[in-house]
């Protein structure tokens, strides 16, 4: 018999960028529920705790706006603070509490979770939405610079298990991504600038013009200049969705991570470390590896990966940290990451800015040089 031709499924990804979401005249949030009264709709909140700290009259700001706008949107049952950072991914006993939540509020497939947090927290509670019911409508409101310009766009949700980042997990289109970028001026410096090694990288990989701009202008953007900020951000998160919906392998079904450069060092460091480094401090460390290995194996010039160094090193990131001092415990990040994905290991470097190569194959020693290198450049001189 001859084989059915493929079936191409659509799904929508709607992302918006705002200033001051739960302005009670904003629309942007608003516009993006949907009312098809095929049940008594319900929203439950969830809030990252720095957030919560952070701005200790949202919960009464949120059930403003809900209310201003009751005939648009659903009716909030609940508002649960939920633990923020890597904390929420590792311990499992945070997913039970979120789902014994779902299950007491009585949500259901045309209910809806707004989520407000940084990528551990969109990822635990995305999970929970996944497979509660096998998905609840998600609309997710990042609140750090990593999740508004990476990861709150993408479609991956997950915990941790075993000590391995995103063991268990679903994809899972969200119904929304509202990102306002006030919510980013409550950060501290240090996760203000996590998430900027992701628009690095990014650019390295998909628009040389973006990674341009970031190099010529690292101190200005380490500085938190809000217009220069807002722009990166926003051509970041926009590269990354017009991967997600036109790069043909949205849900990673063939061996190739084509927007992980630079994470499966990254990753493993913050295994090493016990997760005191930040998903974007690893993604930085994984970043100046990567390319200083490219640098020594002919693939980059030498200038564009000293360049890279700089750029890192002027936004404000170390590219040394000691847990990279045992070679051999790193380098089982490399089995690790093709585990994570199976068949073939597959490693995303760059030839030049906008230029990237996959490889099959990672030569141990020169990386060992590499890293050899790396730590004889931070124990000299600082980069930049």
């Amino acid at each position: 018999m001859p084989k059915d031709p493929p079936i191409e499924l659509s799904l929508p990804h709607r992302v918006r960028f705002t200033r001051g979401a739960f302005a009670v005249d904003n629309m942007a949030l608003a516009d993006v529920f949907e009312i098809d009264g095929q049940s008594a709709q319900k929203v439950l909140v969830a809030v990252d705790q720095g957030m919560a700290q952070a701005m200790p009259g949202l919960q009464q700001q949120i059930e403003k706006y809900f209310a201003k706008h009751a005939d648009k949107l659903p009716k909030p049952v609940g508002f649960r603070v939920v633990a923020g950072g890597e904390q929420t991914k590792n311990d499992l006993s945070n997913l039970e509490t979120f789902l014994s939540e779902i299950d007491k509020h009585h949500l259901d497939r045309h209910s809806y979770i707004l989520v407000m947090g940084g990528g551990a927290v969109l990822d635990m509670v995305g999970f929970a939405a996944a497979v509660a019911h096998r998905g609840i409508r998600l609309v997710r409101m990042p609140t750090t610079t990593l999740a508004q310009a990476d990861s709150g766009v993408g479609v991956k949700n997950g915990v941790n298990m075993f000590g391995k980042k995103n063991f268990i997990g679903a994809f899972a289109v969200p119904w929304a991504v509202v990102n306002d970028l006030t919510l980013l001026d409550t950060l501290d410096d240090r996760e203000w600038r996590s998430g900027l090694s992701e628009a690095v990288k990014v650019g390295l990989l998909k628009d040389a013009g973006l990674y341009r701009l970031i190099s010529k202008r690292a101190d200005m953007l380490g500085r938190r200049d809000r217009a220069l900020a807002d722009d990166v951000i926003q051509r970041s998160a926009a590269l990354h969705l017009q991967h997600i919906a036109f790069g043909g392998d949205p849900f990673e079904m063939t061996t190739a991570r084509p927007l992980d450069f630079g994470h499966w060092s990254g990753h493993k460091l913050e295994q090493l470390t016990g997760f005191a480094i930040k998903h974007g401090e690893g993604v930085a460390l994984g970043l100046a590896l990567d390319v200083t290995y490219c640098e020594l194996k002919g693939m980059l010039a030498p200038e564009v990966a000293q360049d890279v160094r700089n750029t890192l090193a002027t936004l404000g990131f170390d590219l040394y940290h000691p847990a990279m001092d045992d070679a051999d415990a790193l380098l089982a990040g490399l089995d690790e990451f093709r585990e994570h994905l199976g068949g073939q290991l597959t490693i995303t470097l760059i030839e030049a800015p906008g230029k990237p190569i996959n490889v099959h194959e990672i030569d141990r020693d020169t990386m060992a040089a590499a890293l050899g290198k790396l730590r004889e450049i931070t124990q000299a001189t600082p980069v930049g």
